[in-house]
């Protein structure tokens, strides 16, 4: 890797740039449900009337995704920003690989095929192909299209015996959706289940209740989640929407991310429990919530929990989760291949860096943003601190870490250590997620008088802070009808909450209190003339770093 060449008309500033992420942060659509619009964001507004700002895409085309119509989320988000370009992703990667045809032409697909329609029945029933992931057309982690595309094709070669786990999403789709996919999907196996083959609903529950956890926040999610897909060992129904009902009716307000786990039974013996000889499909395309329930299945020295007696399975993920680590061993479609990103580029230039953020997102500034890679570029130059969250429901602390993550900062600012440091404050995405608006808007006051604390020591150092967002959330907090715009209404009489992602913009303000003239005081402007979305971010802060950015690199936001 060759380091950047320096732009010889800029004349430098005393302190580092500081790219501050507002994770799911953006300029919401609609005035009723715009948490962070209703929030008292004083700090952010004042930094944002004395600079140049924009507004930058980020979802759809704009990160790698299909359409337009797909909400963007934090790890393509953070791959764009620290990519500079766009790369196809991993909804994208997976369709394609479908349509075409590849992924059953493949190594892994025709062995996870080949281990249960060569081997011998045990356990009083044939081999089984399990199938196991969240239960959604969210786009995000999984599509419900590509479940139903490896079902059929594996009924086409023979396979006999199917069971489905599933994870009720609730918070990339509508938060009580499940019936909504769990009804169609039944009708879609019920059709299926002719000339000898049985496809069932094995067991499930919600992806934040079982399973799903990341960044070892929480393994006894994983551990809950084990017990349930692979021994039964959980409350048994006769169907899925009986434990859906059940769970609704005794539980006032869950939604569905929260449902218990549960495990479907006939004459009080669970149908969907993984035993040796079996195959299983992890079918998410996202790493992030992947990598733990992996590692379960993988790994020899597993220490995390008790798995009691590891059933010998063939296991394949959908994408590799860990392209460093190659985790896991076997997948059915390769990751985008990205190179030359931001974080090389600066290592090999003698950028001294910082990346900090709280566990929920600490991966996110560093694994996702430096291109889907583990560890660092350059040891010497590259600092990574991880402030450990609670394991607490979101709502409970809404604050999350985002002042003890300032602390580190500001004294990395004043340091004089880094030349570029970038954070992640988790609050608008992760506490956006839970639906409860006090919440919401709690967090992103929070995060407010923390940018204000940070706004003193970049005075101070004579620093450079850029402001962006990966994607929407807190901005769309309410469900909306698409033709009328009004807000859509529980029974009661309430607004319903939307729990997912937002397909708005988001901010992109450079703070420069020592700008030198060196770029016209007014950015191109993302949202309206020029279609710019969040890969400009990396160009915005290798200009600002005195550099000339790579000629394959989206534009800077910046007019130099």
């Amino acid at each position: 890797m060759e380091a950047l060449k320096k732009n010889p008309a800029w004349k430098g500033r005393r302190g580092p740039v500081v790219l501050v992420i507002m994770d799911g942060v953006g300029y919401g659509k609609y005035k009723e449900g715009d948490a962070v619009a209703d929030s008292k964001m004083y700090h952010l507004n004042d930094i944002k009337s004395k600079s140049p700002n924009t507004k930058l895409k980020a979802h759809g085309k704009a990160v790698g995704l299909p359409s337009d119509d797909d909400m963007g989320n934090s790890e393509v988000g953070h791959n764009a920003m620290g990519c500079g370009r766009v790369f196809n992703q991993g909804a994208a990667l997976v369709s394609n690989s479908i349509h075409t045809g590849a992924m059953f032409e493949g190594t892994a697909w025709k062995e996870v095929v080949a281990n249960v329609k060569n081997g011998k029945p045990a356990a009083g029933r044939e081999p089984t192909l399990h199938f196991l992931g969240l239960f959604s057309d969210g786009n995000v982690h999984s599509h419900l299209d590509h479940l139903k595309a490896m079902i059929v094709q594996a009924k086409k070669e023979g396979v006999k015996r199917v069971r489905v786990h599933v994870l009720f999403d609730g918070r990339d789709v509508g938060e009580t959706s499940a019936l909504e996919y769990v009804d169609p999907f039944e009708a879609f196996l019920k059709d299926l289940n002719k000339d000898g083959f049985d496809a069932k609903i094995g067991s499930g529950g919600g992806r934040m209740w079982i399973t799903m956890d990341r960044y070892g926040a929480d393994w006894e999610m994983v551990h809950r989640g084990w017990q349930t897909h692979v021994f039964g060992k959980a409350r048994q129904f006769a169907t899925t929407r009986e434990a859906v009902e059940t769970y609704r009716k005794e539980i006032p307000d869950i939604i569905d991310q929260d449902l218990k786990e549960f495990v479907i039974a006939e004459n009080g013996k669970p149908i969907g429990t993984i035993e040796d000889g079996d195959s299983l499909i992890y079918f998410n395309f996202r790493g992030d919530r992947a990598l733990e329930i992996t590692a379960a299945f993988e790994e020899d020295n597993f220490t995390k929990f008790d798995r009691g007696q590891r059933p010998k399975i063939c296991y394949s993920g959908m994408m590799e989760y860990d392209g460093d680590l190659h985790v896991p061993k076997r997948y059915l479609v390769s990751p985008p291949s990205i190179d030359c990103t931001m974080g090389e580029y600066l290592a090999a230039s003698g950028v001294r860096t910082l990346a900090i953020s709280e566990t929920q997102k600490y991966g996110h500034v560093t694994y996702f943003f430096n291109g889907n890679r583990t560890g660092k570029f350059d040891e010497k130059l590259e600092d990574y601190v991880e402030i450990k969250s609670d394991v607490l429901p979101f709502e409970q602390r809404p604050w999350m870490k985002c002042a003890e993550i300032t602390d580190h900062v500001m004294a990395a600012v004043t340091s004089g250590k880094y030349d570029f440091i970038r954070l992640n404050y988790p609050n608008g995405d992760m506490v956006g997620h839970t639906g409860v608006y006090q919440a919401v808007v709690c967090s992103m006051e929070a995060m407010d008088l923390q940018l204000g604390r940070l706004l003193k020591v970049i005075d101070e150092a004579g620093a450079v802070m850029v402001i962006t967002a990966d994607h929407g959330n807190s901005d769309d907090m309410f469900e909306h009808d698409k033709k009328t715009g009004n807000v859509s209404l529980k029974a009661d009489g309430t607004p319903k909450a939307k729990t997912s992602h937002s397909l708005n913009p988001v901010p992109c303000i450079v703070y420069d209190p020592e700008c030198k003239g060196e770029y016209q005081r007014e950015p191109k402007d993302g949202s309206l003339n020029e279609g710019l979305g969040i890969s400009s971010i990396a160009a915005t802060c290798m200009h600002l770093l005195g550099f000339i950015p790579p000629s394959d690199y989206d534009k800077s936001v910046l007019k130099m």
